[in-house]
């Protein structure tokens, strides 16, 4: 059954609505300080396994300073319809540069030409990368959160030597690393590998331990209140070296995600304790995946282990960011270390004009639900220092 948009345990000041005809999207939003349209737009772009909702700690902060700001539920997610959710549907509308037109046309839709800044979460931050990458005279500064963007590939000089097409070269890079870690003991399965597979839809959706549960595993077992989430630096991409990172990055082969993070289940005093995410708010995103399942947002993670985006993005090879950016995550976050070297890419490479690492104590992979006074303080700086003449 189709929940109706305004039964979301939102504060007053924060509306939902649908915003019809985005590239073939209904999508739906949340946004607060719309009263005014002189505003200028700061767009919140969330991961997986989120929501708009993700961003319901930022959004009256960001208003209250000035600002008009909207998260969408992006393709795949949530009270957005229009997306295919079939496995073997139409995977390749999930590509980075099908979801920049998403977001292209939410600017539009919105009645605007451009937005001050875009801030991007988890899968998030690299569709926000890609934004500013293809169109920073729409995007003109954006924020990068949890998951560090490179950039574009550098641009290959001189005659190639590459036997492969782009996506062939990906894949056979997906399988080299498959076979790394199916060779450790434990054999392992990295989990971008397993969220490929047609079964992992089911696999969460219909676990034994229910789906309000598994999400209450999934978020404790990333978040600073797992005591084990103490990322380094890792020597290598090689199977051997990210086999050291935690079973929601790094899984046993024979377990699937559901019972991975079921080993981490919190007890009744954590969940009791958790105040970033009380059950009344986990309900919400419960409810939604229990309605839409996982597959919609598991087709992001496709696109890019299948190559089906390599040879396309290649167009942008050797471009930078060349808006203000900044890179916001938790210090127990293992995603800021999940790909080595991506980080120091990101600061030395990938952003011309780079205005620092924040890492926020007291969060893991969730900064902005765990930590909300600081990322929205670190937010508002930024916003202030980049805002235009």
């Amino acid at each position: 059954m189709q929940a109706t948009a305004d039964d979301l345990p939102l504060p007053p000041g924060i509306r939902s609505r649908r915003l019809p005809g985005i590239n073939g999207l209904d999508m739906h939003v949340l946004e607060a300080g719309f009263e005014d349209p002189a505003r200028p737009c700061v767009l919140l772009l969330h991961g997986f396994p989120e929501l708009a909702y993700s961003w319901r700690k930022q959004l009256l902060p960001l208003a209250q300073a000035g600002y008009h700001v909207v998260a969408p539920d992006l393709r795949g997610y949530g009270r957005t319809t229009g997306w295919d959710d079939r496995y073997d549907g139409d995977v390749a509308s999930f590509r980075f540069l099908n979801l920049v037109r998403d977001v292209l046309g939410l600017v539009a839709a919105l009645g605007r030409r451009s937005v001050q800044a875009l801030v991007g979460h988890d899968f998030g931050s690299p569709l926000a990368g890609w934004c500013a990458v293809a169109r920073p005279d729409v995007f003109r500064s954006v924020v990068l959160m949890s998951a560090p963007f490179g950039g574009p590939a550098a641009l290959a000089l001189g005659e190639s030597t590459q036997p492969l097409t782009p996506g062939a070269a990906v894949r056979a890079d997906v399988a080299r690393l498959d076979g790394q870690l199916a060779a450790l003991q434990p054999p392992r399965r990295h989990y971008q590998h397993y969220y490929s597979l047609p079964q992992a839809d089911a696999d969460m959706r219909h676990c034994a331990q229910g789906i309000h549960a598994f999400l209450r595993a999934y978020y404790h077992h990333k978040s600073a209140d797992w005591a084990g989430n103490q990322p380094f630096e890792l020597a290598s991409p090689h199977g051997a070296e990210l086999g050291r990172m935690p079973t929601y990055y790094v899984m046993h082969r024979d377990a699937d995600m559901a019972a991975t993070v079921a080993a981490h289940q919190p007890d009744a005093r954590q969940i009791a304790a958790c105040a970033w995410l009380p059950d009344h708010e986990l309900r919400v995103y419960s409810s939604e995946y229990a309605r839409t399942g996982f597959q919609g947002g598991l087709q992001w993670y496709r696109c890019g282990t299948l190559g089906l985006q390599a040879a396309e993005l290649q167009v942008f090879a050797g471009r930078t960011i060349d808006v203000p950016s900044l890179f916001i995550a938790g210090a127990s976050d293992w995603g800021v270390r999940q790909r080595p070297g991506e980080l120091q890419r990101m600061a030395s490479q990938g952003c011309a004009r780079f205005q620092g690492i924040s890492l926020i104590e007291g969060a893991g992979h969730w900064v902005q639900q765990e930590q909300p006074e600081a990322v929205n303080a670190r937010l508002l700086a930024f916003l202030e220092q980049n805002a235009p003449a």
